[in-house]
């Protein structure tokens, strides 16, 4: 399946390329498609909105996922345990079209009332013009990343030998001591490659991106400024048109492989780190 996936975008990738020069969609810096020739289609743009969404996904979902995490398998009872985990998990089986509507009902909105109504707002400012913005995807796709975060490094943690917390503690570390210098530094690697893995998660992600990032191909740092990613081009180049002929139509495959290559290096990179600085325990 795998074999079938990747020659499919790879043969209609040789295609857009022997339509497209390769070095505009490398290293231009427009993306504006318009179906009648004298197309500008760099996946600059699009990258960089991907990775700055992605990047505010991560600081919502790591502190919070990793904390959450330390808590149940240190902290909590077994009966807060068994309550709050499934609690928490019930997060990754919501449908992300409904963090995508969540994202442009409810957050966006709220972030208006707070950065973008001028003196009638709570900071008495105008920074954002739209509920759609990178702020309001990065945030919603964060709270969809808190349970993998949280899963993954609450079985790492878990995984450290109840003697190495003894021997902390029978050294006379206290409790928050033996987390710190003992339980975390031993499952760091496996928690590094659990984020690595979010990240990945997060840079492929669609449907909140659609509906609460915006469809502005642009370089900012501006977080209330509504951007695009790559996801959202691909569905976008491919909705309502199926005649794999023009470039427009299959850059969908080009910004695919290239998305299949980035996420892939990520997975890859994820398994080395958790191989390779993994602790064997007895």
């Amino acid at each position: 399946t795998t074999v079938g996936i990747v020659l499919s975008m790879l043969f209609e990738t040789a295609n857009f390329f022997g339509l497209h020069s390769w070095k505009d969609f490398f290293f231009g810096a427009t993306w504006a498609p318009n179906f009648r020739g004298d197309s500008e289609l760099s996946i600059l743009p699009l990258l960089w909105g991907t990775l700055y969404i992605s990047f505010i996904a991560l600081l919502v979902a790591v502190p919070i996922g990793l904390f959450a995490a330390i808590y149940l398998s240190e902290y909590a009872s077994k009966a807060t345990r068994a309550f709050a985990k499934p609690l928490l998990e019930i997060l990754a089986g919501i449908p992300t079209i409904v963090y995508g509507l969540f994202a442009l009902l409810t957050v966006g909105p709220l972030l208006v009332n707070i950065f973008g109504r001028g003196d009638e707002g709570l900071l008495g400012v105008e920074w954002m013009s739209g509920a759609t913005a990178v702020l309001t995807a990065g945030l919603v796709m964060g709270i969809m990343l808190i349970p993998f975060v949280s899963s993954l490094s609450d079985d790492i943690i878990n995984a450290v030998p109840q003697s190495m917390r003894d021997g902390s503690l029978g050294l006379g570390a206290t409790k928050s001591e033996t987390v710190r210098s003992v339980v975390l530094p031993a499952a760091l690697p496996g928690i590094v490659g659990a984020v690595l893995l979010a990240a990945s998660r997060a840079i492929g992600e669609t449907m909140i991106v659609v509906m609460g990032a915006g469809a502005i191909a642009k370089f900012s740092l501006n977080p209330l400024e509504s951007m695009t990613t790559i996801t959202t081009r691909i569905v976008s180049q491919l909705t309502g048109d199926t005649d794999f002929a023009s470039p427009e139509t299959l850059v969908a495959f080009a910004l695919g492989l290239t998305l299949f290559v980035l996420t892939l290096g990520l997975n890859i990179l994820a398994l080395y780190i958790v191989r390779k600085y993994r602790e064997q325990y007895e």
